[in-house]
């Protein structure tokens, strides 16, 4: 949106005097109508056509004023803001009608400005259109929002007034505005414009990739149709194509200009013609912010002071209970566990010796407690660390040292088991590369576009020894290497690296070059690997170590290979399929020795 003004702006101060000056200057702006029509074009995606064009506004070119930021601005604060917003459509219009531009206008409106008594009792837009040759129904009433619209029923009233006349109604900057959220379900406009925010960086953000997706799960259901603004790289074209976004907007697609452009730039037109996918962003491995208070389980505690006995028959009455909690003034001092009490029991005497002494006598004074903001990966570790009695006993929660409640170790694995599985189908916490869950719904998208593909299937030999004998940190540094050496060598655009697990990768291409591509990751790779050895070892190739048997066996560098297959439109049909043919490419792959690359040529029956 470049003709309102956000409420938010500031001016540096200002000379005194200036306020009337500019006030002047504005009052001769518009009597000398010194204001220029700019038309920036609005595509249609799938085609690439241009559908119609957003009129936008500017001053003097010598004035202080020629941003419409601080035209609008001076408009305001000298109250005339109407005189302004009427003088900017007549422009508009007028150039519009004289350049004989093909498809819509969107002109842009605020909604202040939009109730019919504002226009007079003829309505002075329609009469206007008419005069110059237009048909209403090319016009589109974009509201532009610049302060907050709290009367919806107004809103409502105007914008029926316009729709009976024959216009449409664009909502702008969806998702920046004051209310626009609420305007589009009050007031159901044909158009919603996503604001730029959400827009630029899209193929590299998840977050705004959901947004947007979300924005246009909602038009479908509404019936209306969304247009993408500020886009200025082919990437984000080509992710909001994919996420079927109708119309597009931005510098990448056109500038605004006095005579603007009938078609696209030929690099637009060829991207949008090419078939494919475009590449989505993934979200990175879910670092561990939950915390402990999930596992939180309101357990009763008991005083010091209470004797062994008191605390058996708390045992004996819920045979449920596993640990009672030890707490004085909300400090916990330890944890009574149920199997140690009564093992304590069913010994001669001790009943009658430490029966009526205080419950202290059998407690673990050395309990694992926690602070209700530790994360369950730091709880894990201190787990492992501590004495194996904790796993049983658990571990007791706190809030600033005062007791909350406890929680079992059972559920502590628990929840680290999901988390770990979580992330191995989602993103791999050590290389941050998609799982197995987005690999599959990329190969998913690639069949449903009827593109031809390459997949690589990229696995390490001889890693399991390396990582026995250098240790499983150097291990994961090869992974890592490994990880980062597909990436480079892959067009981010095009090409999608996903870590399945372990040492083994997959690279969805749509590089036409992936060859070129699978040999540059070979070389690289033999030489980066010898990094990771000893002098000696690097010398004689490899090194000797013991087998599964126990045997001594000498064993090579590492090397990887890569088996390939290509896959043409309407070959496959389902991600399974794929993967077993990219796993059978990568087994002839490792028979050959060193860093190979192998390409299944074999074409399975359609």
């Amino acid at each position: 949106m470049l003709s309102t003004l956000p409420s938010n702006v500031s001016y540096l101060h200002a000379p005194e005097g200036a306020d009337e000056l500019t006030g002047a200057h504005l009052l001769d702006i518009i009597a000398r109508r010194q204001l220029t029509a700019l038309f920036q074009p609005i595509i249609q995606m799938q085609t690439g056509d241009i559908v119609g064009y957003e009129g936008l506004i500017r001053g003097p070119s010598d004035s202080p004023l020629h941003a419409p930021i601080k035209l609008f601005r001076a408009a305001r604060d000298n109250n005339l803001t109407l005189e302004v917003e009427h003088l900017c459509r007549r422009v508009v219009l007028e150039r519009f009608a004289e350049l004989e531009l093909p498809g819509k206008l969107f002109l842009n409106v605020s909604p202040e400005c939009l109730l019919p008594q504002r226009e007079g009792s003829t309505g002075e837009t329609l009469d206007f259109i008419r005069q110059i040759g237009i048909h209403p129904d090319r016009v589109i009433i974009e509201l532009t929002e610049n302060q907050p619209t709290y009367d919806y029923e107004l809103m409502r009233e105007a914008v029926l007034h316009y729709r009976e006349r024959g216009f449409q109604i664009a909502i702008d900057d969806l998702g920046e505005g004051f209310s626009s959220l609420r305007l589009w379900s009050e007031l159901r406009p044909e158009y919603v414009k996503i604001d730029m925010h959400f827009i630029q960086g899209i193929n590299n953000d998840p977050v705004k990739l959901q947004f947007v997706r979300s924005i246009q799960e909602i038009a479908e259901k509404s019936n209306t149709l969304v247009i993408a603004e500020g886009i200025e790289k082919q990437a984000e074209l080509l992710v909001l194509r994919d996420l079927g976004v109708a119309f597009a907007q931005g510098y990448h697609l056109g500038r605004p200009h006095a005579n603007p452009a009938r078609a696209l730039p030929a690099e637009a037109v060829q991207a949008l013609s090419r078939n494919g996918v475009a590449v989505y962003p993934q979200r990175a491995a879910e670092k561990n912010t939950v915390s402990i208070l999930k596992l939180l389980h309101r357990v009763a505690a008991v005083a010091p002071a209470m004797t062994n006995n008191e605390v058996y028959e708390i045992f004996q009455a819920d045979p449920k209970l596993l640990i009672i909690p030890v707490v004085e003034d909300g400090v916990p001092l330890g944890l009574i566990s149920r199997f140690e009490m009564i093992d304590h029991f069913a010994r001669p005497y001790e009943r009658e010796l430490y029966g009526k002494k205080s419950c202290r006598q059998f407690m673990d004074s050395k309990p694992l407690i926690a602070d209700k903001d530790t994360s369950l990966q730091d709880l894990s570790y201190r787990m492992v660390e501590s004495d194996a009695h904790h796993l049983f006993n658990g571990f007791i929660i706190t809030d600033q040292g005062r007791y909350l409640g406890m929680g079992t170790g059972h559920d502590l694995m628990r929840e680290i088991t999901q988390l770990q599985i979580n992330a191995a189908r989602y993103a791999n916490p050590l290389t941050q590369l998609p799982g197995n869950v987005p690999i599959n719904e990329h190969i998913d998208r690639l069949l449903q576009s009827g593109t031809r593909f390459w997949v690589c299937y990229c696995d390490l030999d001889h890693f399991k020894p390396f990582n026995d004998v250098y240790g499983y940190r150097r291990g994961d540094d090869v992974i890592q290497l490994t990880g980062h050496m597909l990436t480079r060598h892959s067009d981010p655009d095009r090409d999608f690296v996903g870590h399945i697990g372990g040492d083994d990768f997959m690279i969805l291409f749509q590089s036409e070059d992936w060859e070129a591509r699978c040999r540059a990751i070979l070389a690289d790779f033999g030489d980066s690997v010898l990094e990771f050895y000893s002098d000696a070892d690097r010398e004689q190739g490899g090194y000797i170590s013991e087998d599964r048997q126990g045997k001594k066996v000498f064993y090579p560098l590492m090397s990887l290979s890569l088996g390939v297959i290509r896959v043409e439109p309407r070959q496959y049909y389902s991600h399974h399929q794929i993967a077993t043919c990219a796993s059978e490419a990568k087994k002839q792959a490792k028979k050959i020795h060193g860093n190979s690359l192998f390409l299944d040529r074999r074409q399975p029956a359609r």
